[in-house]
């Protein structure tokens, strides 16, 4: 890397600081991508961009005197751009470090935390595990209770609806005794009268023939 030193011109120091602004942004970068992607260890990679960014504001100082000294306006002015540019973009890259630093740093803090938590809660993690397996078997059972109480409550329904069905069925059968029973008694009945009528029929006749008889002796006898 270039330094400021040895008679260096302003072009040479501003070579060697834009090589610098391009380590330094691309080892940023390379930290961004460690910082959402992996959990190495980036501390070598930090250390070298905060010293690339150490010398760029070396680079930096000795440039804003330099381009001071130039006595032509037009390329002092010129060149003084030039170095504010570079002084933007070197504190734009500090800050760009500083808040991966700050993350970094945050991350460590709580994965230090993690750790003494659960070192702490490593001693009772056998309570909380019976504690949670004790409710899981509560659970357990009140679930079994309920399903045994619906199916119990499934077959009692049932049960009750074959009564019923069964119920209806004898109320019909009774009624259809009924209405043979009456269709029964009074076939009975026409029989009884039919019975009558012709035993009354015969008594008729039978009569008639004896009345008949006797009426025919007394008139032979009575015409002899």
């Amino acid at each position: 890397m270039e330094g400021g030193g040895g008679g260096a011109t302003l072009s040479d120091i501003y070579g060697s600081s834009k090589r610098l602004l391009l380590r330094a942004r691309d080892g940023i970068e390379h930290l961004e991508r460690l910082d959402y992607s992996t959990t190495m260890d980036s501390t070598d990679l930090s250390s070298a961009v905060k010293k690339d960014i150490t010398k760029l504001r070396s680079l930096c100082s000795e440039m804003d005197h330099l381009w001071r000294s130039i006595s032509a306006r037009p390329q002092r002015d010129l060149w003084k751009r030039k170095v504010e540019q570079v002084v933007e973009e070197c504190e734009s890259l500090n800050q760009s470090l500083e808040r991966y630093n700050l993350r970094s740093q945050r991350r460590m803090m709580e994965a230090k935390e993690r750790t003494e938590l659960l070192g702490r809660a490593r001693g009772g993690s056998e309570h909380v595990l019976t504690v949670f397996d004790e409710e899981a078997q509560a659970m357990q059972s009140v679930q079994n209770s309920k399903r045994m109480l619906e199916e119990s409550f499934a077959t009692g329904t049932a049960i009750l609806s074959k009564y019923s069905e069964q119920r209806e069925r004898l109320k019909r059968a009774q009624r259809k005794a009924l209405d043979v029973l009456n269709t029964v008694g009074l076939s009975n009945s026409v029989l009884r009268l039919i019975e009558r009528r012709n035993r009354m029929d015969r008594l008729i006749k039978y009569l008639g023939m004896f009345l008949t008889v006797v009426i025919l002796f007394y008139f032979i006898r009575w015409s002899s």
